[in-house]
């Protein structure tokens, strides 16, 4: 069976179809939106049909309804993470990146395991809990190909400082076959990432032109081999700004569809990444389909109710103002303080990195701009390590019941990081957020998180359920 005859759930024709359509008139509109409260989810021509309104008040409508899915079910928990660039090296010729191989002018560099630790105990000092590993594609032979990544995953967890460690280490590289995924599986990764970039064939192919990636059907079937080698948390995204963002945003969920009918889950989380300019690259600097802050938040808020369970991710690629007006339409995670060059933490600040930052703010800067704003950080990793994943994840979730876990867990790792990292200023807005909370848990989960917060307070770490 040929790549795209695996690919063939991937429907163009339907996506190019449906777009077409005529827009659904307002009481269509308000019927979807009132479906989507029951937090079950959207269909294929409910999202469609979502895509396409521009008037005013039904997209405040659309709004209303995104921000009421993200409150019930993920309240004002917001996870955080920080990207761990360890090489970029890449024998890939994509015309949006500065990591392209074609891209002379930049230093290549792939981190000795002693570079990584060193960045990695920077981070820990930091207060960060939860990386994301990002390579491109090319690792060194002379560091053994892809064993240099698994060594590299073992680095990260090997690291300890006064405070603590990396607890749960994602993982953004290229395609693998089933076997090097299950390498990855056993070496205690949590969410397998990866991103299709577009899901539009041609345009695939115009900003591809060289090394493995240029093959769409490699790239696009890579979750299949993941989860059959059982790598059950995995995530989606789509480089936004490179075709039309209601065809990449279908496609997408005709991806995660497939994933939840052959393998019983889909994605954990889906990535919204703006394309962003990027060294030697016209093509970044002027996307092809540049989608407008209006419409960015329009895609969260439709994604937000077309998949209420899965995660959705900001990055640092927007500016601290855009990621705010974002956070109560559906995001669920953001990275924060974040280098996207190989040894970044450590490094001149003007290395040059894969992409243009929109938000350079530290860690802290961000964690107090959250408390302020009534949001709980969280550094969970609990789920991971307990085997809550995949379909148990999902089994949790869907029925409400996750919360009562997440909750909790959420409060005390702010409260570590308070404890641990903050300043005076930090501390004191983060325990205003913790009291208000505690304030919304029923009796039962209060307990228990009280529970948990009074054993940080007298010195315990790692406290989780």
């Amino acid at each position: 069976m040929s790549e795209s005859d695996t690919n063939s759930w991937l429907n163009p024709g339907a996506v190019a179809a449906i777009l077409a359509a005529p827009p659904a008139d307002p009481l269509q509109i308000r019927a979807i939106l009132q479906k989507a409260r029951a937090l079950a989810g959207l269909g294929f021509e409910d999202v469609a049909a979502l895509s396409r309104i521009s008037d005013p008040d039904l997209v405040q409508e659309l709004f209303d309804t995104a921000r009421y899915v993200k409150e019930t079910i993920y309240g004002r928990r917001m996870v955080l993470f920080a990207p761990l660039y360890i090489t970029n090296m890449c024998g890939n010729e994509c015309t949006y990146c500065a990591f392209s191989r074609s891209n002379k002018g930049m230093a290549r560099h792939a981190l000795s395991m002693e570079e990584i630790q060193r960045e990695t105990a920077l981070l820990i000092e930091q207060g960060q809990k939860r990386l994301l590993l990002v390579a491109g594609e090319g690792y060194p032979a002379a560091k053994g190909g892809f064993q240099y990544v698994l060594d590299s995953i073992a680095a990260v967890y090997d690291v300890t400082r006064h405070h603590g460690n990396i607890r749960r280490l994602n993982v953004n590289v290229a395609p693998l076959s089933v076997d090097e995924f299950k390498q990855l599986r056993d070496a205690s990764i949590g969410t397998y990432q990866l991103f299709q970039e577009t899901y539009h064939r041609p345009t695939y192919a115009a900003v591809h032109l060289g090394g493995k990636k240029a093959d769409f059907d490699w790239r696009c079937s890579a979750m299949d081999r993941a989860m059959e080698a059982g790598i059950d948390d995995v995530g989606l995204g789509v480089l936004f700004g490179l075709y039309d963002w209601r065809f990449e945003l279908l496609s997408l969920l005709q991806h995660n569809a497939h994933l939840e009918e052959k393998f019983g889950v889909g994605c954990h989380t889906i990535s919204v990444p703006r394309m962003e300019p990027a060294e030697n690259s016209p093509l970044a600097a002027t996307p092809p389909a540049k989608v407008s802050d209006d419409d960015f938040k329009k895609l969260i808020a439709i994604l937000r109710v077309a998949v209420p369970y899965t995660g959705i991710i900001l990055s640092t690629r927007e500016s601290a103002e855009t990621r705010r007006e974002c956070y109560d339409l559906g995001v669920s995670q953001i990275s924060a303080g974040s280098r996207t060059n190989p040894g970044g933490y450590s490094a001149p600040a003007d290395a040059t990195a894969q992409f243009q930052l929109g938000d350079h703010r530290s860690l802290e800067e961000i964690v107090h701009d959250l408390a302020t704003m009534g949001y709980i950080p969280s550094f969970c990793t609990a789920c991971y390590r307990l085997g809550r994943t995949g379909k148990d994840f999902m089994d949790l979730a869907k029925p409400g019941l996750i919360k009562r876990k997440c909750d909790p867990n959420a409060v005390t790792t702010f409260l570590e990081y308070l404890t641990d990292y903050a300043c005076e200023e930090t501390r004191a807005a983060g325990e205003v957020a913790i009291e208000a909370e505690l304030g919304k848990m029923d009796d039962k989960v209060r307990a228990n998180a009280e529970r948990m917060l009074k054993n940080i307070r007298i010195g315990k770490r790692d406290v989780f359920c």
